[in-house]
């Protein structure tokens, strides 16, 4: 094995959970490349250093900047907030230096376009995180479709619902201003970038974006919230399917609801990531009496599970996601072939956020620009 140097921007809630993925894969997955876990920067030098002494970094960076230019940083983790994201990957790339960088691409479609054109002219590996379409289970979802397991596709629902802001008596905080952080913002990208690994490009969409609850308490009185509670997009695919998605920060009742349902003309899906180790396939055939959806448990023979436990049903988490996705970005370095979902990917995924903005507001339905 070689070992890689790694500098990770971010060491709160993701910064953690990757710094947890880079320690681990290599006993994992046995890549060809070891990490080492180089240097961390986060929002101060004071935090940095409680880091890296917490997480096993060699050394804390003052700022990002400096964790850009250290010679001994030889791929760069982005896990800060997404209005810091082009600024690093844009620097990173400058320094020849591979990027991964945790969704959204950008704080805007502007800032994933500019993405995009770094990556482009800097020739270098780049990733997007997206780790729940990462589960062994939504893998072998993705391997029935590509199968016609279920015939030709004619119906896609899919939602990601959560409450962590179901209560208007919640105070307002940075999740509660600014577009980039709404639900859209935040929520939206992973189960669009979900709905497009399963269904494929979306030609054109129309949308409704509100606001539920439109003031929160703040210290001196109620405070204006200007970002959305949630929205709701009707989409036709490029193959000509329609389909529907749901999303909210409102759902109360809902912590993890990543779901999606998939209709075809010989049988169904069913997945949510609330009970992430199960699909639940239906398959028209033999006796009317006899059908019936079936659940399946993952286990060793589904993508990616026999790397962390050998017993079906078992089950694999939420950390486990973040491995694999570490495993692809070594790859991609080592390989110097792109892994899914790219840079050009998540562009991809920020296009159809804008557009539903425009739909929303001119309450029409819109074309989606193809990246």
């Amino acid at each position: 094995m070689t070992d890689i140097g790694i500098g990770l921007v971010g060491g709160g809630y993701m910064g953690k959970a990757h710094a947890v993925a880079y320690a681990a894969v290599a006993s994992v997955f046995g890549t060809a490349l070891r990490p080492r876990l180089e240097v961390i920067a986060a929002t101060s030098p004071a935090s940095a250093e409680r880091y890296a002494k917490a997480y096993g970094f060699n050394r804390a960076a003052a700022d990002w900047r400096d964790l850009v230019a250290d010679p001994k940083v030889e791929a760069v983790v982005i896990a800060s907030p997404q209005s810091t994201h082009r600024a690093i990957a844009e620097a990173a790339f400058a320094a020849g230096k591979p990027v991964f960088c945790e969704k959204p691409l950008g704080a805007s479609l502007e800032d994933a376009k500019a993405m995009v054109a770094a990556a482009k002219a800097s020739g270098l590996p780049n990733m997007i995180g997206f780790n729940y379409v990462r589960t062994p289970a939504t893998q072998f979802v993705r391997q029935l479709l590509a199968d016609r397991a279920i015939g030709d596709i004619t119906w896609f629902r899919g939602e990601h619902t959560e409450d962590f802001l179901a209560d208007p008596s919640l105070p307002a905080t940075w999740r509660t201003t600014g577009r980039a952080n709404g639900c859209m913002g935040d929520l939206a990208p992973h189960p669009i970038n979900c709905l497009l690994a399963l269904m494929g490009p979306v030609a054109e969409l129309s949308a409704r974006i509100e606001t539920v609850h439109v003031t929160r308490p703040g210290l001196n009185g109620p405070v204006a919230v200007d970002n959305d509670d949630q929205a709701q997009l009707m989409l036709r695919f490029a193959s000509g399917v329609m389909g529907h998605l749901f999303v909210s920060r409102v759902a109360t009742g809902r912590k993890m609801g990543y779901a999606y349902e998939i209709h075809g003309t010989k049988g169904a899906i069913k997945f949510d990531q609330e009970d992430q180790n199960a699909v639940h396939l239906y398959r028209a055939e033999g006796p009317e009496a006899t059908r019936g959806f079936t659940r399946i448990l993952t286990g060793p023979a589904h993508p990616n599970y026999a790397a962390f436990c050998q017993g079906p049903g078992h089950g694999t988490g939420y950390q486990d996601q973040i491995i694999i996705e570490a495993r692809d970005f070594l790859e991609a370095i080592a390989t110097g072939k792109p892994v899914w979902p790219t840079f050009r990917d998540g562009l991809a995924v920020s296009q159809i956020i804008d557009t539903a903005h425009q739909a929303s507001d001119s309450g029409q339905w819109h074309a989606v620009p193809q990246s």
